[in-house]
């Protein structure tokens, strides 16, 4: 059993990225914050599919090349390979939650390619 509060945690680059509540054994649960104008970097994942679901606001969420807007109570599941960033366009800050699983503790791969952030957002 395991039991944590969330303002026990905090968020990687001060008030915002992915403050994380649990790592492996199984999965990792996070809570992700944007900041109006902020993107959290395009990557993707070997072996762990990828949920986001949104706690708060609206973010856009591009997956090969195609934008998917999600509000609040959206959720979007991403398969392992999908190249993916998100960018929040909007005027204020996203909270949502990220779910990854299978665990594997280094699964995450940047893509360094200035062409993931053309095209669809603007």
């Amino acid at each position: 059993m395991f039991i944590v509060n969330e303002r026990e945690r905090e968020y990687r680059f001060g008030e915002s990225g992915p403050k994380y509540l649990l790592r492996g054994p199984h999965l990792n649960f996070a809570v992700v914050r944007l900041r109006p104008g902020e993107i959290f970097h395009a990557h993707y994942h070997n072996v762990m599919e990828e949920n986001f679901y949104v706690l708060e606001g609206q973010v856009d969420i591009v997956m090969d090349g195609m934008k998917y807007v999600l509000n609040t109570g959206g959720l979007i599941h991403i398969e392992p390979k999908e190249v993916h960033y998100l960018v929040d366009s909007y005027d204020q800050p996203v909270k949502m939650v990220t779910v990854l699983a299978p665990y594997q503790e280094m699964d995450k791969v940047n893509v360094d390619d200035p062409a993931c952030y053309s095209g669809p957002v603007g």
